[in-house]
Formats: structure tokens, C-alpha cells, sequence
């Protein structure tokens, strides 16, 4: 899986509302607000068996309603495509 440039990045984010693009190291990032834990952790579920589906995890964190979400492909050391697919799975989830 090859890497994405940063303009690429860019430009696929425009279609992803809500994450942001960080870099050192190149990562897309996003926090999701859910009306309380159970919706949180619902979205949470769907989003694993759709994850587990593409072999491709997300590193996230979870408290109470919300989830913070860092994608990126560690084994490429950045951003991938299987980190926008997973982004946009995550927002169709939400």
C-alpha cells in the first residue's frame, strides 16, 4: 500500500467532514460526540467489524460519549488509502 502525498491527503479530506490532517508523524485524526456511552460505544462496534472487514484497525480512545480516532497505516509509516476508506466507513457509521 503506497503512501499518499500531502495534497492527496488534502484533497480527500474535503470529502471527509470533520478530520483534520496532522503530521510528524502523518496521521488523520477526528472527535466523534455521541449523545451518551452506549451510542459511543455502539458506533464503536459497527466500526470494528467494518475495520476487522478492511484488516486495517483504528487506534482510538474512548470516554464516556466521545471517541477520538488516529488512523494511519503503521506499516507505511502514514496515510493511506485504507485510512480514507476506513475515515469515510466511520462517518457513514455515525
Amino acid at each position: 500500500m503506497a503512501l499518499l502525498d500531502k495534497d492527496k491527503i488534502i484533497t480527500s479530506l474535503e470529502e471527509l467532514e470533520g478530520w483534520s490532517f496532522k503530521s510528524d508523524p502523518d496521521r488523520l485524526v477526528k472527535h466523534f460526540k455521541f449523545k451518551n456511552f452506549n451510542e459511543a460505544f455502539g458506533w464503536m462496534t459497527r466500526v470494528a467489524l467494518m475495520a476487522e472487514k478492511l484488516d486495517h484497525h483504528p487506534e482510538w480512545f474512548n470516554v464516556w460519549n466521545k471517541v477520538e480516532v488516529t488512523l494511519s497505516t503503521h506499516d507505511e509509516g502514514g496515510v493511506t488509502s485504507k485510512d480514507i476508506k476506513l475515515a469515510r466507513l466511520m462517518n457513514e457509521a455515525e
